[in-house]
C-alpha cells in the first residue's frame, strides 16, 4: 500500500536495524531496505510485536512509495563513496520538500557538498550526528542535527522522540545547516580521544609505576565514578578491569594486544583544529599516541636500542604520587580537553555562521553517547550563566578545579616523566593549562625571528604599527 509510512530507513546492519527497532517502539511506522533483500526478510521477520510498525521494501522505488510526503529517509551505511552511490540512484525517486538524512561517520564537507548539490534539486539532505553505538541505537542515541530549518520541523519530532533522555529531556538538538551536525559530532570524538588516552594514561602508571594488577585497579575507578570523575568510560574501564580471560584466567586486558585502531573522527577534529587556528594539543597527543601504538613493530624494534633503567624511581613512585594526585590529574585533564573541543567549536561557529548552541551541545552529551558524564551538565551551566566565549578554563567552577589540583597535575606528569611512563596526553594538559595562562609569552621571539629572516613585520608593546628591522646589518 502506498504512502503508509512515516519515514524510511537504508541500511540494516546493527546500527540501522537497532534504530529501526527504536523508531518503530515509539509508535511510528517504517518502511526499511537493505540492498540485500534477504537481510530485510530476516529483519522484519524477527522483529517481533514491532512487526506491524515496520514494512519491508524489495527496491528503493518501492521504499520511496511506501512514505508519506514530505519524504524522510535515513540513510545508515557505511560513510563515503556508498553514501553517495545510493544518493544517485535515490534522488530521482524523490520530490521537492523531501529530506535524506545520513546517520553516518561522516566528515562534514562531504555534508556540506552532498546538500549544496541536492539543494539544487529541491531536496534536503542532514547530516545527522549519531552517538551511542548499537546499544544507543536501540535504547536511545545522542543526536546532533545538521540541515534545513525545513527538515528539522519534519523529522525533527520523531528524532526527539526516539533520542535518549536526560532527565526527561531529549539529547537530540538542531546545530545549524548543511554539516554542523557532522562537525559537533567530529569534536565529541576528538574529546572521547583525549578522555580514553589520559585514562590509559593513568592506568599506565598505576600498572607500571605502581605495579598494581587489573584487579586492584578497578576498585580506584569505581570510586572515582562516585565524584566529579563519574561518566561512562570511567564507569566502562572499572568493568573491563574487573573481567578474566575464559582461556587463560589471567584479566582479559593483559591479553589484547596494544594497537589503538580509529576511523577518522579524531584526525578529522584535530585537522579542523589546525584549519581554525585553535590549540588542541590535548585532542592531538590523543590522536598521534594512537597511531603510535598501531606501530607495534616498530616499538618493539625502538625498545631494542635503549637501555632505560627507570626501576629505582618506579618502586619510589607509589610512595610520591597518591590515587588522590591520579584523580585530581585526570579531572584536569578532562577540563583542557573539554575546554579545547568547545573552543573548537566556538571558533567554528564563527567561521562557518552556524548557531552551535553550546549549551544545548553540551546537554545532548549528557546521555546516550561515550562521552556522558555528570562534568557536562557543569559545562552547560557555565554556558547558561557565563558564556564563556574565550575558554571553559577561565569560568569560575572549573577556575577553582584548577586552581586546587594543578599541582597534582603537576607531580603526576613530572613523576611519570622521571619514570619513563609516557603521558603525552596528560602532559599537553598541562602545558595547555600553563600557556593559556601566560599573560607574557616567548611568541615575541617568535616574531623577532620571522621578521628577521622573511621581513614578517612585528607589533611593539609600547606604539601602534607594524614595524621591521634590519637584524642582520
Amino acid at each position: 500500500m502506498a504512502e503508509q509510512t512515516d519515514v524510511g530507513l537504508i541500511g540494516l546492519a546493527v546500527m540501522g536495524s537497532n534504530l529501526a527497532l527504536n523508531i518503530a517502539e515509539k509508535g511510528y511506522r517504517i518502511a526499511v531496505y537493505d540492498r540485500e533483500v534477504e537481510v530485510t526478510d530476516a529483519f522484519v521477520a524477527n522483529s517481533g510485536t514491532l512487526s506491524s510498525q515496520i514494512f519491508s521494501a524489495s527496491d528503493l522505488k518501492s521504499l520511496v512509495a511506501m512514505i508519506k510526503r514530505p519524504r524522510s529517509i535515513i540513510l545508515l551505511i557505511k560513510a563515503g563513496s556508498p553514501v553517495d552511490q545510493v544518493i544517485e540512484t535515490l534522488a530521482p525517486l524523490l520530490e521537492e520538500g523531501d529530506t535524506i538524512v545520513d546517520g553516518g561517520n561522516t566528515e562534514f564537507n562531504d555534508t556540506v557538498r552532498r546538500s549544496n548539490k541536492l539543494k539544487e534539486k529541491g531536496i534536503h539532505f542532514v547530516g545527522l550526528g549519531l552517538s551511542g553505538g548499537e546499544e544507543g541505537a536501540r535504547d536511545g542515541p545522542s543526536l546532533m542535527f545538521g540541515g534545513s530549518e525545513h527538515s528539522w520541523q519534519q523529522i525533527g519530532p520523531l528524532l526527539q522522540e526516539v533520542a535518549v533522555k536526560y532527565n526527561d529531556q531529549p539529547c537530540c538538538a538542531y546545530m545549524g545547516p548543511d554539516g554542523a551536525g557532522n562537525f559537533v559530532k567530529t569534536i565529541h570524538n576528538g574529546i572521547e580521544y583525549a578522555d580514553m588516552q589520559m585514562i590509559a594514561e593513568i592506568y599506565g602508571i598505576m600498572k607500571d609505576g605502581f605495579g598494581r594488577g587489573a584487579k586492584e585497579m578497578a576498585p580506584v575507578f569505581t570510586r572515582w565514578n562516585e565524584g566529579e570523575l563519574s561518566s561512562y568510560l570511567i564507569e566502562i574501564t572499572a568493568k573491563v578491569l574487573s573481567v578474566d580471560d575464559d582461556e587463560t584466567s589471567a584479566p582479559l586486558v593483559d591479553v589484547i594486544l596494544d594497537k589503538a585502531g580509529q576511523k577518522g573522527t579524531g584526525r578529522w577534529a584535530v585537522i579542523e583544529a589546525q584549519k581554525l587556528g585553535v590549540g588542541a594539543t590535548t585532542i592531538e597527543a590523543a590522536v598521534a599516541a594512537r597511531s603510535l601504538s598501531a606501530d607495534r613493530e616498530g616499538r618493539l624494534k625502538t625498545a631494542e636500542c635503549f637501555e632505560f633503567d627507570f626501576n629505582e624511581a618506579r618502586t619510589q613512585l607509589s610512595n610520591t604520587v597518591s590515587d588522590e594526585d591520579l584523580e585530581q590529574a585526570l579531572l584536569l585533564g578532562k577540563i583542557a580537553a573539554y575546554a579545547q573541543g568547545f573552543s573548537i567549536l566556538e571558533a567554528a561557529r564563527a567561521e562557518h555562521q552556524w548557531p552551535l548552541p553550546m549549551k544545548e551541545i553540551a546537554e545532548v552529551w549528557r546521555a546516550g553517547c561515550i562521552i556522558r558524564s555528570v562534568f557536562l551538565s557543569r559545562i552547560a551551566s557555565v554556558y547558561a550563566t557565563e558564556r564563556a566565549e574565550t575558554n571553559l578554563l577561565t569560568a569560575a567552577y572549573f577556575a577553582d578545579l584548577i586552581n586546587n589540583g594543578h599541582q597534582a597535575l603537576r607531580k603526576v606528569v613530572s613523576h611519570a616523566v622521571l619514570c619513563g611512563i609516557p603521558v603525552p596526553a596528560l602532559a599537553s594538559a598541562l602545558s595547555y593549562i600553563d600557556g593559556a595562562a601566560q599573560a607574557k609569552s616567548t611568541a615575541n621571539l617568535i616574531q623577532a625571528q620571522r621578521d628577521c629572516f622573511g621581513a614578517h613585520t612585528y607589533k611593539r608593546l609600547d606604539k601602534e604599527g607594524s614595524y621591521h628591522t634590519s637584524w642582520l646589518k
